[in-house]
């Protein structure tokens, strides 16, 4: 099985410098794993490493669809595993960093992911729990997939659509489909290490700092630049933390300081579900960070995995 390493754990550990100068030390290149890098025009705010950060080693997966675009975790497997496979056949190794852990976990099992029904049927779904409510579509899909529903909360449109359309167009629920996948073996030999803080309010602090960051770089202008565009706020690139709550600004629906506030918050929860995500993986090895990020510890610590 093929061997690749991971580079993960919440915003503003440093994953990308870590990750640029592990690809390099072991003559690598790195694949993205962010579910809002992969969107063109989206730098600032989506912590895209610049040219200067990429050490000169090849990074894949960065800016590759344009930010009107419904881009999934399905695609992104498609996408990735094809950049992986790529580098593996080159004699290279590839360095997965980022954290978006639905994107790893998925890549790394090779999961496949349950086909879709048409653009036209799922339209019609959507239109059905709009018209019906969230608790009566739950009470329809526990007729056929009682897991599912039990599972899934009423105000979840997209996840309860999408299961009504699994079951009508392949036949299986889609938690029998998922049971089946969890069964595969996995496609790749994954070292997986994680970056945090041991201080919790030291990793917020960096959050908060990062934030001002990015609006001191022209984040509000990015955001602006993108309806300018014509992508509609409620596209999904449109639902990154920091353009959502920009957008709120821009539009007059509230005020700057209080949407940066909101993405401050916002990113502060986001680290708190991603460290719960992989804590909950036996699999990962922890580097902790005291005050500041030691990269030269954390690059000898990440070779002798390999």
């Amino acid at each position: 099985m093929s061997r690749v390493i991971v580079i993960t754990g919440p915003t503003a550990t440093g994953k990308t410098a870590l990750g640029a100068r592990l690809a390099k030390n072991c003559g690598g290149e790195v694949v993205s794993a962010d579910s809002m890098q992969v969107y063109q025009h989206m730098d600032i705010g989506t912590a895209k490493p610049s040219t200067e950060d990429m050490l000169g080693v090849p990074h894949h997966m960065l800016g590759i669809v344009p930010p009107d675009e419904d881009y999934s975790v399905s695609r992104y497997v498609a996408d990735a595993a094809k950049c992986v496979d790529d580098i593996l056949d080159r004699g290279k190794l590839p360095v997965i960093v980022g954290g978006t852990g639905l994107y790893i976990d998925s890549l790394l099992s090779g999961r496949a992911f349950s086909q879709r029904g048409d653009v036209t049927r799922r339209r019609e779904l959507e239109v059905q729990y709009d018209k019906l409510g969230g608790d009566k579509m739950l009470e329809n899909l526990a007729k056929f997939d009682p897991i599912s529903a039990q599972r899934l909360h009423s105000n979840d449109k997209k996840r309860i659509v999408r299961a009504f359309e699994v079951f009508m167009t392949s036949g299986k629920t889609i938690s029998q489909h998922d049971e089946e996948t969890k069964l595969l073996p996995p496609r790749y030999d994954a070292v997986k290490i994680a970056l945090n803080f041991a201080d919790r309010a030291e990793l917020y602090r960096r959050i908060d700092r990062r934030v001002d960051s990015m609006m001191l770089a022209g984040l509000e202008d990015e955001v602006r630049a993108l309806l300018a565009m014509g992508v509609p706020p409620g596209a999904t690139a449109m639902q990154a933390i920091g353009y959502k709550e920009l957008a709120q600004s821009i539009l007059g629906l509230c005020d700057t300081f209080d949407a940066v506030e909101k993405i401050k918050m916002e990113s502060r929860r986001y680290a708190k579900r991603q460290l719960s995500w992989l804590r909950s993986d036996e699999n990962v090895n922890w580097i902790v960070w005291e005050k500041t990020p030691d990269l030269d510890f954390a690059l000898s610590i990440s070779t002798k995995y390999l």
